[in-house]
């Protein structure tokens, strides 16, 4: 939306015209079989591909959050992390990486070591008490996800006394923790698909105007998610389709950055989406 930025690494990203975060996962069990890269040269080719497809970002992750994944240990994570950050910085150091991690010490070596720009945190900083701090001192953004209300256990149902309200409440307090704490730059994601029921990501996908007054681009994660293929009787396989359809409500309804395992079809949907609104 006009007027929001980023600070990545000293330099302003503007999201007057909303981006696309590429998705690149450097595990063995994510939920899209086609996202998941190890090799230097698997991970090389993804972060090319992000590029030339029209991807602003690659977000690189080493644990799996889908549901039912087992927590890989702390080192093995980190070890992930640091060699996929390594070969994108060397070989393409204009494009940003963020780094998707729950873990402090994962996201401190990404950044101070790695080269990492942005912490992406689908616990809202409560599965690690120094996450908050460690963003704070690496002076990098940081996204903020709604997870529900079991961080421990980021896909069970989860009662609510006002839904929308009580999601909007979490964000207003956890912004003034973070701006305390000196985080700067701060990213608000829905947590689509976390804690919530089919009729609860469809509300929410509808209510993203709620969180303009927050003052914070958002982040929408829908691509290729139960919320998509269960509701269509397919796959993650074969959710492509549902997943350009939901991206364009999602930049519609206000969404800033599409974080995606295909950035090509996104990066049309934007398109697409900024001529018909300049024609309406």
């Amino acid at each position: 939306m006009a007027g929001k930025a980023l600070n990545i690494g000293g330099k302003l990203m503007d999201l007057s015209i909303p981006r696309v975060m590429g998705i690149m996962n450097v595990t063995d069990d994510s939920f899209y079989a086609k996202s998941r890269f190890a090799s230097k040269d698997s991970i090389l080719f993804r972060a090319r591909q992000i590029m030339e497809e029209g991807g602003s970002f690659v977000d690189i992750g080493g644990c799996s959050t889908r549901p039912g994944a087992e927590l890989v240990p702390e080192e093995v994570e980190t070890e992930r992390v640091a060699f996929a950050v390594e070969c994108v910085r060397r070989e393409f150091p204009e494009l940003p990486v963020s780094v998707d991690t729950f873990r402090a010490k994962v996201a401190e070596v990404a950044v101070r070591e790695c080269g990492a720009s942005v912490v992406n945190d689908v616990s809202g900083g409560e599965l690690d008490d120094k996450m908050i701090s460690t963003v704070a001192r690496l002076g990098v953004p940081y996204v903020l996800m709604h997870c529900g209300k079991n961080p421990d256990n980021m896909h069970k149902l989860n009662s609510y006394d006002d839904f929308l309200r009580d999601i909007f409440l979490y964000f207003s307090e956890k912004l003034q923790n973070l701006h305390l704490q000196g985080v700067k730059d701060v990213l608000i994601d829905p947590g689509f698909g976390f804690g919530k029921t089919m009729e609860q990501n469809y509300e929410l996908l509808g209510s993203l105007p709620l969180f303009e007054s927050l003052d914070c681009p958002v982040l929408a994660g829908v691509s290729r998610k139960r919320m998509v293929w269960q509701l269509l009787g397919s796959s993650p396989d074969e959710a492509l389709n549902g997943t350009t359809a939901l991206n364009v409500l999602a930049l519609v309804n206000g969404a800033d950055i599409l974080r995606v395992h295909d950035v090509r079809a996104a990066a049309e949907a934007v398109k697409i989406v900024e001529m018909y609104r300049k024609c309406k």
